[in-house]
């Protein structure tokens, strides 16, 4: 009896937990509750710049999906939580990085979505190993930014939540093992 009791235990904790996924040291849940609806983590992602993590995105979704266009254009709400890993990460490379991955991704939309990223970049200063943005995209209702815990604003529109979104999920993401992390890959 005793011995079964131990290879019980011993065989709970070889199991990784279920309920959370995790990469280079970050763990988020497995589902997050937004409006009333509950969202399943679709994957994470880690974005590298030469050797340094810069950070971990996770993708969040109502109904997962492998398939970028279906993650970006359905009207489910939606939410992507970075993780910061280091310090490098400057508001002057931020602001680049955010606007470069507008331009690439939505090039079209862009001159109709300027203003609306320049407010969106203006929500972030340096930022530092620990820091967490919350970007939750609810059709109809815009894109909720959240910096720490602390709601900076909220930018309207369901054309920059897409926008948005194709940052990662789109044909020139930040890195295509970011993406393809995110997509449940």
């Amino acid at each position: 009896m005793r011995q079964a009791l131990i290879a019980v235990v011993v065989g709970c904790l070889l199991i990784p937990p279920a309920w959370a996924g995790s990469l280079s040291g970050v763990t988020l849940p497995d589902e997050v509750t937004v409006s009333g609806k509950k969202l399943q983590l679709n994957g994470m992602g880690l974005r590298q710049k030469l050797w340094i993590e810069v950070y971990v995105a996770g993708l969040y979704l109502e109904q997962k999906t492998s398939d970028a266009g279906q993650a970006v254009d359905s009207s489910q709400t939606k939410r992507v939580v970075m993780h910061f890993l280091t310090d490098k990460a400057t508001k002057k490379k931020m602001d680049s990085a955010w606007r470069e991955g507008f331009e690439a991704n939505s090039p079209s939309q862009f001159p109709s979505l300027k203003a609306r990223v320049d407010t969106f970049v203006s929500y972030f200063g340096d930022m530092k190993e620990g820091d967490v943005i919350e970007l939750t995209m609810e059709a109809g209702k815009g894109t909720a930014v959240v910096l720490n815990g602390q709601e900076k604003g909220t930018i309207e529109g369901d054309d920059f939540s897409a926008a948005l979104l194709r940052v990662w999920l789109g044909a020139t993401p930040p890195a295509e093992d970011l993406k393809a992390g995110m997509l449940g890959g």
